[in-house]
C-alpha cells in the first residue's frame, strides 16, 4: 500500500492550475514564527499505556489507525473526531490529529519501537499545498511539524510515506480494524486482531489520575451548559421548536469550553421524554410539561461527561411529575450506595431496579408484586425501564464497550473507574396502565460517578438533584 501525500484531492469545480500560478505558489514564502512547544501534560501518561500494550503483545508488530475521513454529503465530510484507541495511546488533544495517522508499534528483541506516522506539516513546493482540500495548509490550517509532535506528545514522528517500509516487510501483524479501510483490506487479518482491539478497550476501564482530571473538567462544562439551558427556558418556551433552542444552548457551551458534544443532545420536552435517544429535538418547550435533558461536553482531550437532569420547563414540578421523580431520584440514590470497589457492576442495576420496582408496585401498575418483578426471570417492571442504570464512561461516552464480559458487565468495580449511575421511568402518552396524570412522563437522572478508595466520588454532585433544589436552583437562574 502506499500512502502519497504529494497527490491534490480536488474537486469537479476547482479552478484550472496555470505554469505561471504554479511557478509563483513555489517562491516567496518567509519562515513564520513557530509557537513554543512543551510536552504536554497527557504524555507520561500516554507513555505509560503504550508500555502496557507491548507488553501485553510481545513480539507482534501492532498497527492503530486514527482513522479516515467519513463523507457527510458529496464532498463534504464530517467533523474528524479520532478513534479512541489511538487518542488513549497518543495522549493528543483534538486540534493536533492529523486524520489518517497511524500509530506504529514495530517489535524489537526487548519490547517495542513506536512510531506515529501521520501526513507531516506542508512543503511549499508541493502542489498540494494549495489544491489538497484535506490536508493542504491553504485549506485546514496548519499541521504540527514531526518535530514538533515529538516534543510536545514525547513520540517519534515519521512521514506517513515512510510506512510501507515497515509494513511491507513480512512480519507477524496485529491491526486495530475497522477504522483504516485501506489498512484492513491491504493488511492480511490475523486471529488475534479482535484481541488487540479488547486489549484496546479494557485498558481504558481504570482512569489514570489525567484522565480523571479531565473527567472533571468535563462534568465542569457541563454542568455550566445546564445552567445555560434553564436560562434559556423562556426563550425555548416562545418557539414553536423549543428543543432546537435548548439543543443550541447547549452546543454553544460545549464549543466554547471543550471541543465538541460528547454525544448528540437529548433535549426531550413532553412527551418526547418517553423515547430514550430523542436526538430530533424539533417539538415545543411547553409550560407544564418536563424537559429530559441528557448532554455531555466533550473536552480537548476528547473526555466527555454524560449528565441527565429532568427540569420542570416553568420551574415548578407538577404533584404527578413529583411522584415519579422522586421514585427514580431514590433508586438513583441506591444506585450511587451500591458502587464501592469490590462490588459487582450488575449490583448497581439491580439496586436500582428495586426500587424502581417498588415504586411501580406503590402507585398500584404492576401485575405481580415487587419481590416477583425483580426476579430475572420476570422483570415486568421494566415495561417502563428498559435501559440498564449506568455504564462506563471516558473518551467513550459508553466506553471500554469491546471489554469482555468478566471485564465489565460481569466484572468487579475497582478504583479507578468512571461510570454513569442513570435509571429512568418512561409513562409513554398512551399508556392505559397508569392514571391519565402520569402519561406522558418520562424522567431519568443520571450522575457521573469516580470510583474511590472510600467508596464512591459523585462528579456531577454540584448540579441539584431532589426536586426542592431543582425548583429552587432554576429560580436563582431565572430572576
Amino acid at each position: 500500500m502506499t500512502f502519497d501525500g504529494e497527490k491534490p484531492v480536488t474537486t469537479s469545480y476547482d479552478l484550472p492550475v496555470t505554469e505561471p500560478l504554479r511557478a509563483l505558489m513555489r517562491r516567496g514564502w518567509g519562515e513564520r514564527e513557530s509557537e513554543i512547544i512543551t510536552a504536554h501534560e497527557s504524555a507520561p501518561w500516554s507513555a505509560s499505556r503504550r508500555a502496557s500494550v507491548s507488553a501485553r503483545f510481545p513480539g507482534k508488530r501492532l498497527l492503530i489507525p486514527a482513522g479516515r475521513f467519513k463523507v457527510r454529503n458529496n464532498d463534504c465530510d464530517y467533523t474528524f473526531r479520532a478513534n479512541s484507541a489511538f487518542i488513549h495511546l497518543t495522549g493528543m488533544v483534538a486540534g493536533d490529529i492529523v486524520p489518517e495517522s497511524i500509530l506504529l508499534f514495530e517489535p524489537t528483541p526487548t519490547g517495542h519501537e513506536v512510531a506515529l506516522f501521520v501526513h507531516p506539516k506542508n512543503d511549499r513546493n508541493l502542489e498540494s499545498f494549495y489544491r489538497d482540500r484535506r490536508h493542504g495548509e491553504f485549506w485546514v490550517g496548519r499541521y504540527l511539524s514531526l518535530a514538533e509532535i515529538k516534543k510536545k506528545y514525547q513520540i517519534n514522528a515519521r512521514n506517513i510515506r515512510e510506512l510501507d517500509e515497515f509494513i511491507l516487510s513480512k512480519k507477524e501483524t496485529l491491526v486495530h480494524r475497522g477504522e483504516d479501510p485501506d489498512l484492513d483490506n491491504n493488511i492480511p487479518a490475523h486471529e488475534k486482531d479482535g484481541e488487540l482491539t479488547v486489549a484496546l478497550s479494557e485498558l481504558r476501564l481504570k482512569k489514570d489520575e489525567f484522565e480523571i482530571g479531565e473527567m472533571r473538567k468535563a462534568v465542569q462544562a457541563t454542568i455550566r451548559g445546564f445552567a445555560d439551558v434553564v436560562k434559556s427556558l423562556p426563550e425555548a418556551m416562545a418557539h414553536p421548536r423549543g428543543e432546537r433552542v435548548i439543543d443550541g444552548t447547549f452546543y454553544k457551551r460545549a464549543r466554547t469550553d471543550g471541543n465538541e458534544l460528547g454525544y448528540n443532545t437529548i433535549a426531550a420536552a413532553g412527551a418526547h421524554a418517553c423515547v430514550l435517544h430523542w436526538i430530533r429535538n424539533d417539538g415545543p418547550a411547553l409550560s407544564g410539561d418536563l424537559l429530559l435533558l441528557d448532554a455531555g461536553v466533550e473536552v480537548e482531550s476528547h473526555y466527555t461527561a454524560d449528565i441527565t437532569r429532568t427540569l420542570p420547563i416553568n420551574g415548578k414540578f407538577t404533584a404527578a411529575q413529583r411522584t415519579i421523580y422522586e421514585i427514580v431520584l431514590t433508586a438513583q440514590e441506591a444506585g450511587i450506595r451500591a458502587v464501592k470497589p469490590g462490588a459487582k457492576y450488575r449490583d448497581i442495576n439491580n439496586a436500582c431496579m428495586k426500587v424502581l420496582a417498588e415504586g411501580l408496585s406503590r402507585i398500584g401498575v404492576l401485575p405481580v408484586s415487587a419481590e416477583e418483578s425483580i426476579d430475572p426471570n420476570v422483570g415486568v417492571h421494566r415495561r417502563w425501564s428498559v435501559h440498564a442504570s449506568g455504564h462506563m464512561l471516558g473518551i467513550d461516552v459508553h466506553d471500554c464497550a469491546k471489554a469482555r464480559g468478566e471485564q465489565y458487565l460481569d466484572g468487579e468495580l475497582a478504583v479507578g473507574h468512571v461510570l454513569t449511575v442513570e435509571p429512568g421511568l418512561y409513562i409513554q402518552p398512551d399508556d392505559l396502565l397508569f392514571p391519565e396524570e402520569f402519561r406522558g412522563i418520562g424522567i431519568r437522572i443520571e450522575d457521573d460517578v469516580l470510583v474511590t478508595e472510600d467508596g464512591v466520588e459523585v462528579l456531577s454532585r454540584e448540579l441539584p438533584r431532589d426536586p426542592d433544589s431543582i425548583e429552587s436552583w432554576m429560580a436563582s437562574l431565572l430572576q
